[in-house]
């Protein structure tokens, strides 16, 4: 490819920092992405944008597919082709948009892994004592599973953020929506132990909620290797990831209150297809209570007769 030609995916990622104000982690995706459509390009010889069609866009397709990809992937892949390229149409540096013609695979959704509720307790209901790392580590549990937050989000949290007096948290998610969520009155209470720790640990000048000793913003890395240490001795046995939380966060909102509008609002989901996942996970907790309790769901042995059949 064209030096010029590959310039234009920096001036892409460049509108969707500054233009879309997309998020860090959402940019270095688009970032990989393109990397594998620019060596396919390569591959094929093709040195201009306007040179790729849909024959061939349908071939890279196939070419990620034999690779093992999932449905999932493939349809990311896609995503990110089609986005660039209507960036370049935007900037009249193509004529048409090859990826239109290219249908997605169906991609099988997997249902959520979700703690039970006395699971979820276990997990964030840490005694820290005077652990000051207990201490910071029980407030981000607790928060992420009082209010449903996305590694990312809890991250990306400043201490203004957080409204104690009226027990709400400002997160912003994709895209750089902005929501306003509760925080349940456990998780209040262990930002409030935590706040004096962070004072003590902050480095000049970090706004971040959450930090290191080194009184620096907290990594997502950080976060999910202290919950795999606590999640070991609160539950051992299961292993545990921090979009569990949000996952049992919203499977627990939905048994309790079935307003899937309501979640769908708290979880931040700009679509509320993605949100009605959970109602599958609500379905096969409500089918096995259903099981056991109901007199006309248990299946009754059958009586045998005197001569031993069935009668």
């Amino acid at each position: 490819m064209r030096d010029t030609s590959r310039s234009l995916i920096a001036h892409f990622l460049d509108h969707l920092r500054n233009g879309r104000r997309l998020s860090h982690h959402t940019i270095e995706n688009y970032q990989r992405d393109l990397s594998r459509l620019l060596g396919f390009c390569e591959r094929e010889q093709i040195s201009d944008w306007p040179e790729l069609t849909v024959s061939m866009a349908r071939r890279y397709v196939a070419e990620i597919h034999r690779t093992g990809a999932s449905g999932v992937s493939i349809r990311r892949y896609l995503s990110s082709g089609r986005s660039f390229y209507r960036y370049l149409l935007s900037q009249g540096e193509v004529d048409a948009n090859p990826f239109v013609g290219v249908p997605a695979p169906k991609a099988t959704r997997r249902l959520p892994n979700a703690l039970s509720a006395e699971q979820a307790e276990a997990v964030v209901s840490l005694e820290p004592g005077s652990n000051e790392i207990a201490i910071r580590d029980r407030a981000i549990f607790e928060l992420m599973y009082s209010s449903g937050l996305r590694l990312q989000e809890l991250i990306s949290l400043d201490v203004t953020d957080i409204d104690r007096v009226d027990g709400l948290v400002r997160v912003t998610g994709k895209g750089a929506k902005t929501r306003v969520v509760p925080v349940g009155s456990k998780a209040l209470e262990a930002l409030t132990a935590w706040l004096p720790v962070r004072n003590e640990w902050l480095r000049p000048g970090e706004t971040a909620l959450f930090v290191s000793r080194r009184g620096a913003r907290l990594g997502p890395r950080s976060v999910q290797q202290r919950l795999s240490y606590w999640a070991a001795r609160q539950l051992p046995g299961t292993p545990v990831h921090p979009h569990m939380l949000r996952h049992s966060f919203a499977s627990h909102m939905l048994e309790s209150s079935a307003d899937l509008r309501a979640v769908q609002e708290l979880l931040g989901h700009s679509d509320i297809s993605t949100t009605q996942i959970y109602t599958h996970v609500d379905f096969q907790h409500l089918a096995k209570v259903y099981d056991s309790a109901h007199p006309r769901a248990r299946r009754r042995p059958e009586r045998k007769t005197k001569t031993g059949k069935s009668g």
